[in-house]
């Protein structure tokens, strides 16, 4: 029987959930499977063994960084809250980089990717990371390629995801190349998950969207556009609602959001989409109406140019499953007009 073993970089202030995680997944499967299939072994090591404190006070046993020398199949990297102070013990990273040519694949969750950065693994590699940080990893690391929107990256043997619960989506993925999707899927109901979240999946939501804007009128702004998407959506009329002019409300508004007002409703629609489509049977057509888009023509070439899929390949991967069935949300129904 293949053992795999997943070695578990632990250092003071990482966050538990980074670490807990994908553990309990792995720890899930070996639960599952039958005696005859290849089991996870996990280790936990430390600079600081045999006790760490992680950031939220939970404390984890580990053991000295040497006692993980030999072939390694997964190698964990969390983040964490202190994961700068992480950053300036050369002798955790210099073992992280030490390991990597020893593992079959490393993964990271959140700020991890940065612990993977400073030893120089992700040097002209696609890598993510918490959308709060992907700037000054980009920053601080010009040779890595960042990318703020997936939730997960896998780009050769080296797996960076992004915030916190995300390394759960990441360890379904790698249970998944270990043994099948079948299996994969069947963690993620058992762990009372409501999908198995692809990477390709976007960290980001149209709540989270609209919480970026630090000035109000531009707040006051996103909401409206939220609460509105259904109807044809103009810049004037946009920025009548934030009581500026439209030439000063679309230069405010890139700068506060990042993208031009016109491309920022698109996302919101896509967005919109994407829901209806996880939790919803409503048809394309009935998904483009109530989403704003003027035909659905225009919906599939928005959609496509923004996921690479068709809605029809999205609502296969992504729709929302439970127990009893197809969950629909009451208020978005629409069986009159299916």
């Amino acid at each position: 029987m293949l053992e795999r073993r997943v070695v578990v970089v632990v250092y003071p202030g990482a966050q538990a959930l980074d670490i807990t995680g994908p553990v309990e997944v792995f720890d899930t499967v070996n639960r599952l499977i039958p005696e005859t299939d290849s089991r996870y072994r996990m280790e936990f090591v430390s600079a600081d063994a045999p006790l760490v404190r992680t950031c939220s006070g939970v404390v984890m046993e580990a053991a000295p960084l040497e006692t993980g020398r030999g072939p390694i199949d997964t190698l964990l990297v969390p983040g964490g809250w202190n994961v700068k102070d992480a950053l300036a013990n050369r002798s955790l990273v210099s073992w992280i980089g030490g390991a990597a040519p020893r593992s079959r694949r490393i993964a990271s969750v959140c700020g991890g990717s940065f612990l993977l950065a400073e030893a120089g693994l992700l040097d002209g590699r696609r890598a993510t990371t918490h959308w709060a940080y992907c700037e000054e990893l980009a920053r601080r690391y010009p040779d890595v390629t960042v990318d703020p929107e997936p939730i997960f990256v896998w780009d050769g043997p080296f797996l960076t995801s992004a915030g916190v619960s995300t390394g759960i989506d990441m360890a379904l993925a790698l249970v998944e190349a270990d043994h099948g999707a079948a299996l994969a899927l069947e963690m993620a109901r058992y762990l009372v998950l409501f999908l198995k979240r692809h990477g390709g999946q976007s960290q980001f939501s149209a709540v989270l969207d609209a919480q970026l804007a630090d000035r109000a009128p531009i707040r006051a702004a996103q909401t409206w556009i939220l609460d509105n998407l259904e109807r044809p959506l103009h810049v004037d009329e946009i920025a009548e609602r934030a009581n500026m002019s439209t030439r000063n409300f679309a230069r405010v508004f890139r700068r506060e959001v990042g993208t031009p007002p016109g491309r920022y409703v698109e996302r919101m629609r896509i967005a919109r989409a994407r829901e209806l489509l996880e939790t919803t049977e409503l048809t394309a057509s009935q998904i483009a109406r109530r989403c704003g888009f003027a035909a659905p023509e225009t919906f599939f070439r928005s959609f496509g140019r923004a996921l690479g899929l068709t809605p029809t390949e999205y609502r296969n991967r992504f729709q929302v499953l439970s127990p009893s069935g197809l969950i629909v949300h009451p208020d978005q129904a629409d069986r009159s007009s299916a």
